[in-house]
């Protein structure tokens, strides 16, 4: 084998490999002789086939199976030889002549073709305990304990069947059919379905159009979806309703006491306020952990600045590329709507999809360094995890991500990254710092606006 390197640009490596004849009609002539004691051809004893009427039958088919297995083997070994840290598979290119490649299968020429590469970017790891973040943790006030409890209270509520017309706050039980141009679609049908007027849990309109209707009423309910509706196909379009009520209720009076925590599955209204409390200090555990983690990412980010593989930052683009077009036109917005500009947008995810990939190559090589891995365990643990979230279908979850090696490494991957993150926040300078639950929530918030 010949190895010529005829580019180092950046990242990108390109050779120039010639398999001499000769080698490949060696590992041919090896292959026949496998072949002879194995095929079976009218007028021959097994394994008394001559080599020569193998060849004549098999010879192309064995040369280009030869070939293939022989630019695989010396592609590992050029890149084992050489210390490279492969970005990407390799791009290899044979040769495209015809008469080129009958007489490489022939055997009468040597074998030359061209193997480009995108290698790893070498890695020089800062200090990691010259970072100091600050931890915002926020306590658990009694005041949102009881907020959150009146909001479970209101869910809650007992509704009984009043007389006359409903009004705000109300409960009725419609069945209705929606119709667009007079034609019925998917979706709009709906039998023995309550609606809570005033919860605005239903499509704009629809709510405020049924206050003054009574049990047994018919009426027609005109609305329109908006334009940032999770069916495309129905956003901003105009859907007529026949509506048919079937019962009126009225909210009835609740009391916060054991009684109620036990409605809930709880012993006591304390057992249930502890409950509260522990999932409010998880949803700002998690808050916090965001935020910690942003930090010690753009820490990470302003330590370590290196070139790296054009083709995965292109690869990040185009998937982040996608789900902003994706948004906007789910949205029925625009750039401009936006306030940039389809050129300015690009570049911003442009600096955003190469953080991605610097990052990730950041965290990755930490890992390797530090030996730090994700067990099957953990990630069976994980898959199980994700199949709970679907009651009914977990063995087919199951077996999709058994079955999909890119779907279980979509598990593993933030599962190491959580670990990485948790060494490196055990040796960072993490400060805690006691903050409001306005403020721990702040920033998401104003980004979610």
């Amino acid at each position: 084998m010949q190895v010529t390197e005829t580019q180092a640009d950046g990242l990108k490596r390109a050779y120039r490999v010639v398999l001499p004849a000769s080698e490949l009609d060696a590992k041919a002539q090896t292959r026949l002789t496998e072949l002879k004691n194995q095929v079976q051809l009218k007028g021959f004893r097994p394994g008394k086939v001559p080599l020569a009427h193998l060849k004549r039958m098999y010879g192309k088919s064995v040369m280009a199976e030869v070939i293939e297995q022989a630019v695989t083997e010396a592609n590992g070994k050029l890149v084992e030889e050489r210390g490279l840290k492969l970005a990407l598979q390799p791009r290899v290119e044979l040769p495209q002549d015809e008469a080129e490649v009958r007489r490489v299968i022939d055997g009468a020429d040597d074998l030359t073709y061209t193997i480009e590469v995108e290698v790893l970017p070498k890695i020089e790891l800062g200090n990691f305990k010259d970072i100091a973040i600050e931890k915002p943790v926020a306590e658990v006030s009694d005041a949102q304990v009881d907020e959150t409890l009146a909001r479970l209270a209101d869910a809650n509520r007992p509704f009984a069947e009043k007389a006359g017309a409903a009004e705000t706050g109300d409960r009725v039980t419609v069945d209705f059919v929606g119709t667009m141009d007079g034609v019925a679609f998917e979706g709009g049908t709906g039998e023995g379905i309550q609606v809570v007027l005033g919860s605005n849990s239903f499509i704009p309109g629809f709510e405020e159009q049924l206050v003054g209707v009574s049990a047994g009423d018919a009426r027609t309910v005109t609305v329109t979806f908006p334009e940032a509706y999770a069916a495309r196909e129905l956003a901003g379009k105009e859907a007529v309703f026949a509506v048919t009520v079937k019962l009126v209720e009225a909210p009835g009076a609740f009391t916060l006491d054991d009684d109620f925590a036990k409605s809930l599955g709880q012993d006591s209204l304390d057992a249930l306020k502890e409950q509260v409390r522990a999932r409010i200090a998880q949803e700002h555990g998690g808050v916090t952990r965001q935020k910690v983690k942003r930090a010690l990412l753009d820490a990470l980010d302003g330590m370590h600045q290196f070139d790296v593989p054009p083709t995965l930052v292109s690869q990040e683009f185009e998937g982040v590329w996608a789900q902003v077009q994706q948004d906007l036109e789910a949205q029925k917005r625009t750039f401009a709507d936006e306030g940039t500009t389809e050129e300015a947008a690009r570049a911003d995810y442009q600096r955003i999809a190469e953080r991605r990939v610097r990052l990730g190559l950041v965290l990755a090589e930490i890992g390797e360094r530090n030996n730090i891995q994700v067990s099957d365990d953990e990630v069976t643990r994980a898959v199980v995890e994700r199949a709970r979230q679907f009651p009914g279908q977990e063995q087919q979850v199951w077996d999709y991500y058994r079955r999909n090696p890119q779907a279980m490494a979509s598990v593993r991957a933030p599962l190491f990254e959580e670990k990485v993150v948790d060494f490196l926040l055990e040796l960072a300078d993490v400060t805690v710092k006691p903050v409001s639950r306005e403020e721990l929530y702040k920033e998401d918030e104003e980004k979610a606006a």
